[in-house]
């Protein structure tokens, strides 16, 4: 069932589908740890339905200047556009319908911000969702951790940041993709629900 989400800042709302993936502690997380420049223009990669973006946004709305999602998923695509129209944010928001992997060249050294909520389990991890739209969210079947580097390395602009958060049994492999396409890991927040290990 659709629903409409509200932040509890700036009025800003998102639309959820409970047959779709929905948001988790970790997308409102890596939302506040990614502070805001002047001028900021921001990327939402694997956004799902565009929590991550659209939270950041209501934190630091004073300085994004451009904020695009890129989805691959059309049911969360459309419900980025949903939010994007809700909002009226069609003047700083665009949402792109494409595999990180496909990124059109115009995106190219475009952004000084990247935010990310990546699939993060391994495919051969024996943890994958059985319901197909949510494994896409979850494990790597279409996107992997190799190739996330790469599109961030493409997309990135000379001084800019990526922000992502991922598995602490993965830490090792995430910093070493990062430093294989030249991101320089700078800063790291490990986070545990209560009575278990971080994540």
């Amino acid at each position: 069932m659709e629903r409409l989400e509200h932040l509890g800042l700036n009025g800003i709302k998102v639309y959820q589908d409970d047959e779709l993936y929905t948001f988790t502690s970790d997308s409102i997380l890596l939302s506040k740890f990614a502070g805001a420049k002047k001028n900021e223009d921001v990327a939402d990669f694997c956004a799902g339905s565009g929590i991550v973006g659209f939270n950041h946004y209501a934190l630091n709305n004073q300085s994004i200047k451009n904020l695009t999602f890129f989805e691959m998923q059309t049911p969360m695509f459309n419900l980025i556009n949903k939010s994007i129209k809700e909002n009226e944010l069609q003047n700083i928001c665009t949402a792109i319908n494409t595999k990180l992997q496909d990124i059109d060249a115009s995106f190219n050294e475009r952004f000084s911000l990247i935010l990310c909520n990546p699939p993060y389990m391994k495919v051969q991890s024996g943890e994958i969702n059985h319901i197909d739209n949510i494994a896409v969210c979850t494990s790597e079947v279409c996107l992997t951790l190799s190739e996330l580097c790469l599109s961030f390395k493409k997309c990135l602009k000379f001084g800019g940041r990526v922000c992502l958060v991922h598995r602490a049994d993965r830490l090792v492999e995430v910093l070493c993709e990062l430093k294989k396409n030249n991101i320089e890991p700078k800063r790291l927040q490990l986070v545990a629900s209560k009575n278990k290990q971080p994540y």
